[in-house]
């Protein structure tokens, strides 16, 4: 934990990598494990543009139910350490940048300002007059002109909008040091981001309470053991 002080305290740009452990504490559900399932179904099948084909009701009944989850949640531990992290360094002329895979806004919600929210997010007001949309009893909201509106998320199997990707990109290609906290780092483009700020030679630190697959090809610090690793 020492070395990884010495690297924090000399960092001018950090970028952290955030995931859905970061919110578990919260009681968001995640996608992956326990809470990966929704009824008898997995979250993962629900949350593609192919499920929404086949059963928009049944996608829309799923978000509305994690919409309401979400709202009565609030910002733990380590949404709030982020932002004053953020606040605290920001201070001190140093940037803090937050690149997150979440949807629920609990980032936002701690106080984080700098915050790219690569996959969307889950609480989004449809943004048009009321008079332009209607929800119809099997849960689907439909537009005016006769096309099915859809969570303002990115779905497993799409790419992630062009814009936010470029401003992650540009950020990441400023660090000086990332730090990965709460994801397992297996989902694409994500999961290549700190393998790439790894390979020109920048620290990436992991904070993880399980060991993920991905940690070996770009740690080289690993927080739940405080020891450094070999790049």
């Amino acid at each position: 934990m020492a070395d990884f002080r010495k690297l924090f305290a000399k960092a001018k740009h950090i970028v952290i990598i955030s995931g859905a452990g970061v919110s578990a504490e919260s009681g968001v559900p995640t996608f992956r494990g326990a809470g990966g399932y929704w009824r008898k179904w997995k979250a993962q099948d629900l949350a593609t543009p192919q499920a929404f084909a086949r059963n928009p009701s049944q996608v829309w009944e799923f978000y509305h139910y994690r919409r309401e989850v979400v709202q009565s949640k609030e910002p733990n531990a380590g949404h709030l350490a982020i932002a004053e992290c953020e606040a605290r360094l920001g201070r001190q002329g140093r940037r803090v940048a937050v690149i997150t895979q979440n949807i629920d806004e609990l980032h936002r919600k701690a106080g984080t300002k700098n915050l790219l929210e690569i996959h969307g997010l889950q609480n989004l007001k449809l943004k048009m007059p009321e008079s332009q949309w209607r929800n119809f009893p099997g849960g689907c909201e439909e537009a005016a002109c006769g096309g099915l509106l859809r969570p303002h998320v990115v779905w497993f199997g799409e790419n992630l909008d062009p814009a936010i990707l470029e401003e992650a990109g540009r950020e990441l290609a400023l660090c000086d040091l990332c730090l990965v906290v709460g994801t397992s780092s297996v989902v694409y483009p994500a999961a290549m981001f700190a393998p790439q700020v790894s390979a020109r030679g920048v620290p990436v630190a992991e904070f993880n309470i399980e060991a993920t697959p991905a940690a070996s090809t770009f740690s080289c610090f690993d927080g739940r053991k405080e020891s450094i690793k070999p790049r």
